[in-house]
Parts: structure tokens; sequence; C-alpha cells
């Protein structure tokens, strides 16, 4: 099992990312909470990594946060919840938030996130419930660095929130509400899922 990576970060392209660990290329999926941690391209990343072995395929999945893993496994284990939702739950939401959004029984709020519908919803209320308290652990998170402002900030955050699975009408229309001239696609991404974690 690959428990944790420590290595170069070669590309990034939501919600992909490649990193050369002592010249072995891994590539790994990642949520948006994670992105915000990253270096430019040829910065050192220490991530903590999921490998998820199925008959057609191996993926691994990385995380910024050991807390963020813990919430992805847990998430995994739920009834209906795949990999894809999960990385689009802890896109859209900190594990802090999830806890509250779980904790509140905010179906409502839940139901905003790509790929759950309301019956998703109450499951994950029901399941999750007694999880999220151990959940909310408020580990170290990597430092945060800054990121140089992408060629084009407003077409690489569209194409991330599709690949998260919002539709392209829904993306267009989250963009623009938040898009500001100078902001890194990154920010706009952030900007674009509170908006559509907490309007509907």
């Amino acid at each position: 099992m690959i428990g944790r990576l420590k290595g170069i970060l070669l590309a990034k392209q939501p919600p992909w990312l490649l990193l050369d660990v002592q010249g072995v290329g891994y590539e790994l999926e990642a949520p948006m909470s994670t992105f915000y941690e990253l270096p430019a391209a040829g910065g050192e990343v220490v991530l903590h990594t999921h490998l998820a072995i199925k008959d057609d395929a191996h993926s691994l999945y990385g995380f910024a946060k050991l807390e963020e893993r813990v919430l992805f496994r847990a998430l995994t284990k739920v009834t209906g919840i795949g990999a894809k939702t999960s990385l689009a739950i802890l896109s859209g939401a900190s594990v802090d938030e999830f806890g509250r959004l779980i904790q509140n029984g905010d179906v409502a709020a839940l139901q905003r996130i790509p790929g759950i519908g309301k019956k998703t919803a109450e499951r994950l209320i029901v399941e999750m419930r007694d999880k999220v308290d151990g959940l909310i652990t408020g580990l170290v998170a990597l430092p945060n660095a800054r990121h140089p402002v992408p060629h084009d900030p407003v077409a690489e955050a569209t194409s991330a929130l599709q690949a998260l699975g919002y539709k392209p009408i829904e993306v267009s229309k989250l963009v623009r509400s938040v898009a500001e001239p100078g902001d890194s696609a990154e920010t706009i991404i952030r900007k674009a899922l509170k908006n559509a974690l907490r309007s509907g």
C-alpha cells in the first residue's frame, strides 16, 4: 500500500497531478482543497495517499492533509458514494465544514455537491453522523504557497469544475459570478465551490 509520497510536482491540471518521486512519475487525483496547497510546478510536495485497486484499474489519490484522507476513506465506505463524489465533497467543503453539514443535517447544502441527490444526502447524514466528530481534528496542513496566475485562469477553472462533475451551464454561471481580474484559477475555483455549496 502506498500511504505517503514526497517528490517534485511536475504538472497539475485539476483533478490530476503528476509527482516525480526519485525518477518515478506518480499520477494522482486530488480534491481542490489539496490543489490550493500545492506550490508551482518544480516545487517539493508531500502528500498522504490512498491506493484503490479494482479489476480494471489502480487509482492513486493524494491529499495535503491527513484528515482529508481519513474523510475520503470514510466517505467511500458509504453506500452509493464513490471516489469521484468523495473528491467533489472534499473540493466543496473543508473537513470541518462537512462535519457541520452532517451534524446539522443540512440535506439541501449536501445536494448542491455534484453526484449527491436527496436520498444520498440523507444516507450520508445517517451513516456519517457518528464518525464526523473523530474527523474534525485540526491537523496541521502543508505550508500554503503563493500560486502564479495561469495564462487563462477562467478556462482552467472552468475545466476543473467540469471535471468535478458540475454541468457546463452551472460552471459558466458559477465562474461568471465570482471571477475577478487577477484571480488565479485556484482562487476562482475556491470561490465558485463555496458559492455552489451556499446557494441554491
